[in-house]
């Protein structure tokens, strides 16, 4: 089965290429034991090290795997890099690049603006019965998700907003601020290295909340903040993700500072890099705090081919978006 996504300038839609599709298809198969040694084998920190060495750092994943056929296959813009195109000659730098995104990602002026969180696909959710996009409980554990003991942020986002956004291995892999405001709370959350390929997220249970993540919770309601509650930015891995490295920055990309509690954030600065591979990052809402743009929202019911019809129970559909670009407004 082909997975389709909406392409959000145009509106056409594509057919997207998944890496490693097969592979995944049949490691993750509905048939295998998730609690075999295989799968833990699979989805270990060592083995996701392993896997991101040899495909972008060692001698075969830099100098056999057309690096140049690659770039040019997937669309990969080396004019909007910041550092000398020249400069990327392996694989791990491609994936790690920097970009002008002050010229080439724009921000809407409205400082009300939640924008996107990064260069990527992605999905709308409500954990509201009430709301027509209601899908609790099949992307991932909501409670499992910020951590069964953080009582007071799983009450807080009690019946709220999500969206999930997917990278694929070619994107551009700086996460960038969604919001303004004050970091109110920071952790990581142990996990597995289970890869964010459609595929694999039907047959798992609730991959999202099993891998190795990292919340931010954003308080926006203060003077220069957003205003629209609090919200959480939880940075997911993947396989071949070895690392997710806090790197915020007030200027462009230079000195890049570890996230803290009290640390004041600007929306559509860069916050953090996974090293590589492809991720996800998973947006929080309170309830009521936000109202997504109209196009995402009429996206999300087209009929088009998607995985995840297939095992979540009604059509779900990607758009894919730029980070820093408008997906919704401060209610």
């Amino acid at each position: 089965m082909i997975h389709q996504y909406v392409e959000r300038d145009t509106g056409f839609i594509r057919n997207e290429r998944l890496f490693n599709d097969n592979l995944i298809r049949l490691v993750f198969a509905p048939q295998r034991e998730h609690d075999s040694m295989l799968f833990k084998a699979i989805t270990s920190s060592v083995m996701t090290r392993f896997l991101a060495y040899v495909s972008f750092d060692a001698l075969l994943g830099s100098k056999l795997s057309g690096l140049d056929r690659f770039m040019k296959a997937n669309g990969i813009d080396m004019e909007e890099c910041y550092d000398d195109p020249l400069s990327l000659d392996t694989p791990r730098k491609v994936f790690e690049r920097r970009i002008r995104y002050w010229e080439k990602r724009p921000m809407p002026d409205d400082p009300g603006t939640i924008t996107s969180p990064a260069d990527s696909r992605m999905v709308l959710g409500s954990f509201d019965e009430a709301d027509a996009l209601f899908i609790k409980g099949k992307f991932f554990d909501f409670e499992e998700l910020l951590g069964v003991l953080n009582r007071e942020w799983i009450n807080a986002f009690e019946g709220g907003d999500f969206t999930v956004f997917r990278l694929t291995p070619d994107k551009y892999h700086y996460n960038h601020c969604p919001v303004s405001g004050e970091v109110v709370d920071f952790y990581a959350m142990e996990g597995r290295y289970a890869p964010c390929n459609p595929s694999a997220l039907i047959r798992l249970a609730e991959p999202y909340s099993k891998n190795y993540r990292v919340v931010t919770i954003i308080d926006t309601d203060l003077r220069g903040g957003t205003g629209a509650g609090l919200v959480a930015m939880v940075e997911v891995a993947a396989m071949m993700v070895g690392d997710i490295v806090q790197a915020y920055s007030d200027d462009y990309y230079d000195n890049p500072r570890e996230m803290k509690k009290g640390m004041h954030l600007l929306k559509g600065q860069p916050k953090s890099l996974f090293r590589p591979g492809s991720s996800t990052v998973v947006l929080l809402f309170q309830k009521g705090k936000v109202a997504f743009q109209d196009d995402l929202l009429i996206n999300q019911h087209r009929d088009i081919q998607s995985r995840y019809s297939t095992g979540l129970g009604r059509p779900l559909v990607e758009t894919e978006v730029m980070v820093r670009s408008g997906i919704a407004y401060a209610v």
